[in-house]
C-alpha cells in the first residue's frame, strides 16, 4: 500500500469510527427522539466529510465507496482498501464504547449491560409491520438518494462545492423518513462495527444487501448517466 492510500485509509477509518461513537452514543441519551438522532448522525457526517474530503473523498461508507466504484471513479484496490478501512473504524468505535459504557446505571431499571446499550444502537428492523423485502427496500431507497447526492454535490465538477453539508443533510432526511422503519443505517459500516462489539447481528444482511445496491443504482445513474464528462478514476 503506498503512503497516499494509506493516508486516505487512516482518513476514511477516522470518519467512520466518529459516525459510529456519536451515533450509538446519541441513541443511548436520546431515546426516542427521532429528531436529535438524525441531527446527530447528520451532523457528524457533514462535519467528518468535510474534514476528510481533501484527503479520502469523505466517503465513510462502504455503500457510497461503491457507488463510487460502479460510477468508475475508484479502482479495485482502492476500494477493498477504503472497504477494510471503514469496516475496521466501525469496529473500532463499537468496541470502544464498550468501554466507555461498562457501568452505566439506569435510574429505572438499575445496572445496564454495555453490550445491551451498543446493541440497541444497532440499526434493525422496527419490531412489527415491516418485512425483511421492505426493509431493504427502504435502506436501498435512502442509500440511493445518498449516493445521489454525494455525486450531485461533492464529485461532478459542475456541483457548487458546499463540504459535506448536503451529505449530511441527506442523512438528516434520511432518518427522519427511515429511521422508524429500519434505523436507516444506508451504511454496512453503521451496522456491522456495533453488531462486532455486542453480538446483535439480527438483520444483518438488509443492511448490506439494501445500501449497496442503492449505492450501485445511484453509480449507474448519476456516475455513469448524468456525469458527461470524462472523469478519472481518484488517484
Amino acid at each position: 500500500m503506498n503512503s497516499s492510500l494509506l493516508k486516505q485509509c487512516v482518513a476514511e477509518f477516522i470518519g467512520t469510527f466518529a459516525l459510529i461513537f456519536v451515533g450509538v452514543g446519541a441513541i443511548y441519551h436520546n431515546p426516542g427522539n427521532l429528531l436529535a438522532i438524525a441531527f446527530a448522525h447528520g451532523l457528524t457526517i457533514a462535519v467528518m466529510v468535510s474534514a476528510t474530503a481533501g484527503i479520502s473523498g469523505g466517503q465513510l461508507n462502504p455503500a457510497v465507496t461503491f457507488g463510487l466504484f460502479i460510477g468508475g471513479r475508484l479502482r479495485v484496490i482502492q476500494t477493498i482498501a477504503f472497504w477494510i478501512a471503514q469496516l475496521a473504524g466501525a469496529s473500532a468505535a463499537g468496541f470502544v464504547l464498550l468501554f466507555i459504557f461498562t457501568g452505566q446505571v439506569d435510574p429505572q431499571k438499575g445496572a445496564v449491560l454495555a453490550e445491551t446499550i451498543v446493541a440497541n444502537g444497532t440499526p434493525d428492523l422496527a419490531p412489527k409491520g415491516i418485512t425483511a423485502v421492505q426493509g431493504i427496500m427502504v435502506e436501498g431507497i435512502l442509500t440511493f438518494f445518498l449516493v445521489f447526492v454525494v455525486y450531485g454535490t461533492a464529485v461532478d465538477i459542475r456541483a457548487p462545492r458546499i463540504g459535506g453539508l448536503a451529505i449530511g443533510l441527506t442523512i438528516t432526511l434520511d432518518i427522519l423518513f427511515g429511521g422508524p422503519f429500519t434505523g436507516a443505517a444506508m451504511n454496512p459500516a453503521r451496522t456491522f462495527g456495533p453488531a462486532l462489539a455486542s453480538g446483535h447481528w439480527n438483520n444483518q444482511a438488509i443492511y448490506w444487501i439494501g445500501p449497496m445496491l442503492g449505492g450501485a443504482l445511484a453509480g449507474l445513474v448519476y456516475g455513469r448517466f448524468l456525469i458527461k464528462q470524462n472523469l478519472e478514476p481518484r488517484k
